[in-house]
């Protein structure tokens, strides 16, 4: 990752987190105690081991972003401690598999962004009961989860169910025809947040005549979702289409393409990846969301490092996951960007820089948007 953006995040590791989200409860803290108490696995000055496991790699962000600023914040914290890393490749028991054997190797902390936030329960409860702690990561897994950060996802869903109808709206009746709603995986909470925000919003603005949970999150999938949609509603009916993320909506938008969806018809995103950031400066996507990774990073090396040397871990709000009630979280606010703010949100932040973003076929559209 570029080095002034880690270099950033390394500046901020003090600081605490973003604030907290509404319909959870109030923050607090849990468990813990001083360095060398009882509930200490180890020390800063000893270092220990800190597994990290992603769920897959087809979503640009986890190996360009979460891994190196997990690993960066970790190594700031704690220069001895030795950072384990598994990435799941969307297999939920391949990634069960890497808890055990994380275990055995003798890791004391894990920092887990599920595959299957259920299915992940056995192996969590493992990890507790040989005295391991777990920091769950953007999603929040089910079983005796220590800690939690992620970002507002109701919210999410939210600000793009209402981008999409203010998209809709600003073309007329919005319900002058159907839209499309293809949401993420079933086996992802914050598929069914995103989804329940989106909703909470459309639900009796608009006409939904097809709706799709995508296994895997797979644009492959999602295009052929799409297409069949299409086919059925008719393209030209077509007012709009939600895309619950960027790589799905990439698939999505060769659907609209290739089935004579019209041009122009709004299509939502999030992740602010870089193909889905060039996307609406071409015009062929309606928005994404930005979720600030460099925090989320932050938190989760914080927690786990607390949690290693028995310390309190603090939350701006507590989460319950079924298992646990008071878990303390740190919840980030999502961002909402659109062709007129690329500048001030993603750019500004590091994120993407403008040579990575106008590309050559780009070029014409970034300079049209004032970027240069």
């Amino acid at each position: 990752m570029k080095a002034q953006v880690i270099g950033g995040l390394l500046a901020v590791l003090g600081l605490a987190a973003a604030c907290g989200t509404a319909g959870q409860s109030g923050g607090g803290s849990t468990g813990g105690g001083a360095p060398g108490s009882p509930s200490a696995i180890g020390t800063v000055e000893q270092g220990f081991k800190i597994g990290l496991l992603l769920p897959e790699s087809k979503t640009a962000r986890y190996e360009k972003f979460d891994r190196p600023y997990i690993t960066a914040g970790i190594k700031a914290l704690c220069p001895k401690c030795e950072v384990v890393y598994n990435n799941a490749n969307q297999d939920p028991n391949l990634q069960q598999q890497q808890v055990d054997t994380m275990l055995t190797n003798g890791v004391k902390v894990l920092i887990l962004d599920a595959v299957d936030a259920k299915a992940i329960a056995g192996a969590v409860k493992k990890a507790t009961d040989q005295g391991a702690k777990v920091v769950a990561y953007d999603r929040l897994a089910s079983g005796p989860v220590d800690a939690y950060t992620s970002f507002d996802n109701i919210e999410v869903g939210k600000m793009q169910g209402q981008a999409l109808l203010d998209a809709v709206k600003a073309g007329g009746d919005p319900k002058r025809g159907p839209i499309v709603m293809i949401n993420g995986s079933p086996t992802d909470p914050n598929a069914g947040d995103f989804k329940k925000g989106a909703h909470s919003v459309l639900d009796g603005q608009v006409t939904i005549g097809k709706e799709y949970d995508t296994p895997d999150w797979s644009p492959d999938q999602a295009n052929t979702e799409a297409n069949g949609a299409f086919t059925a509603l008719g393209a030209q009916n077509v007012i709009g289409v939600y895309a619950a993320n960027d790589g799905m909506a990439g698939g999505i938008a060769k659907a609209m393409q290739n089935s004579g969806v019209r041009p122009g018809t709004p299509l939502t995103g999030q992740d602010a990846e870089l193909a889905g950031i060039q996307r609406i400066l071409l015009g062929t996507q309606t928005m994404t969301i930005y979720k600030p990774i460099k925090p989320e990073a932050r938190n989760a090396a914080e927690m786990a490092i607390a949690l290693g040397t028995g310390q309190d871990v603090k939350g701006t709000v507590t989460v319950n996951n079924g298992t646990n009630d008071s878990i303390p979280a740190q919840i980030i606010p999502p961002i909402v960007v659109i062709k007129q703010n690329i500048d001030d949100t993603v750019v500004k932040d590091g994120f993407w820089t403008v040579k990575e973003i106008c590309t050559p076929q780009v070029q014409a559209a970034c300079k049209a948007a004032g970027l240069n």
